[in-house]
């Protein structure tokens, strides 16, 4: 009798592909990930995080990271920077190709930050699931008052 295959669930099997995606990104602090998911559990959209199409790597910058230059923590004056998030950078690539993202699910290998997670509200996005912790307090008020399920993976 052959050995039973040992499976991921659901959330394992995208928060597992997320982490692949991250390895795409181009930012010299963080590779971060993210897939968005119908409930029917089909990839619509995949992004990590890094700047636009078409800007300048950080990397291929001579000043390169500014915010390594200017010493700015991570979940501080998020704006300043080059690069997008990475969920972001997917709900952007969703728009881009006509993909609606209503009634999702989002997986992150980090919390989103606030300005995420307006993002997410906004598309309607119901679920995010992430793994590692990042230092923005005001993201888990603004998903529970959107209506966003929050749930942290081990």
């Amino acid at each position: 009798m052959a050995e039973k295959l040992i499976r991921p669930n659901w959330n394992q099997y995208f928060i597992n592909i997320a982490e692949v995606v991250a390895s795409r990104s181009t930012c010299l602090r963080h590779q971060i990930g993210t897939v968005i998911v119908s409930d029917d559990h089909q990839i619509l959209s995949t992004g990590y995080n890094g700047p636009p199409r078409h800007v300048t790597h950080c990397e291929d910058r001579l000043s390169g990271c500014i915010r390594i230059r200017d010493d700015i923590s991570s979940g501080e004056m998020q704006e300043y920077c080059y690069g997008l998030h990475s969920e972001a950078n997917a709900i952007a690539q969703a728009a881009r190709e006509g993909i609606r993202l209503r009634d999702s699910t989002l997986y992150c290998t980090y919390k989103p930050c606030s300005l995420c997670a307006r993002l997410v509200i906004n598309a309607g996005i119901k679920k995010v699931y992430y793994v590692h912790y990042y230092p923005d307090e005001l993201t888990l008020d603004l998903l529970k008052e959107g209506q966003v399920e929050v749930l942290r993976l081990e």
